[in-house]
């Protein structure tokens, strides 16, 4: 009986992309946290979860992913392009701009303490769903080996 690896993992590699996609996000905010007008984004991660299986359970959020992305229209190769060499979703249609609590004089709407949070929450959500996967691996191992 052959095993499918996509199905034995579930939602996790998907996860594992976006949330490695969101640290380059947040830490691009806290790179940008002095250069006026710099506006602070994040990914709509429930958004970019469910496009990248629209087949599952988890797509059904009523999101505009779920039903069919909207396909952007390019004028040159320098475009934008939502589909990455491998032929998945990147976030770059899941970028949403965050409303600032307090915005600067000069325009930027980055707070350090709050990016500081996200990226250490972010972080930590990356580890969880990495030690998920190995321990899916390590159990797969073991069923191999029977020890």
């Amino acid at each position: 009986m052959p095993l499918n690896l996509d199905s034995y993992l579930g939602i996790q590699p998907d996860a594992l992309k976006v949330y490695s996609q969101r640290a380059e996000v947040l830490a691009a905010n806290l790179a940008n946290a002095d250069t006026p007008g710099y506006q602070a984004r994040d990914i709509d991660f429930r958004a970019a979860l469910a496009a990248a299986d629209p087949q599952s359970p988890r797509g059904s959020h009523g999101t505009q992913a779920t039903q069919g992305a909207l396909q952007l229209a390019t004028t040159s190769p320098l475009d934008v392009t939502t589909q990455n060499g491998s032929g998945g979703l990147t976030t770059a249609q899941y970028l949403k701009y965050r409303i600032p609590l307090a915005p600067s004089l000069d325009g930027n709407t980055v707070n350090s303490q709050v990016e500081e949070a996200k990226f250490a929450q972010n972080s930590v959500r990356f580890q969880a769903a990495l030690s998920f996967i190995e321990d899916r691996f390590r159990q797969l191992t073991t069923a191999i080996t029977g020890q």
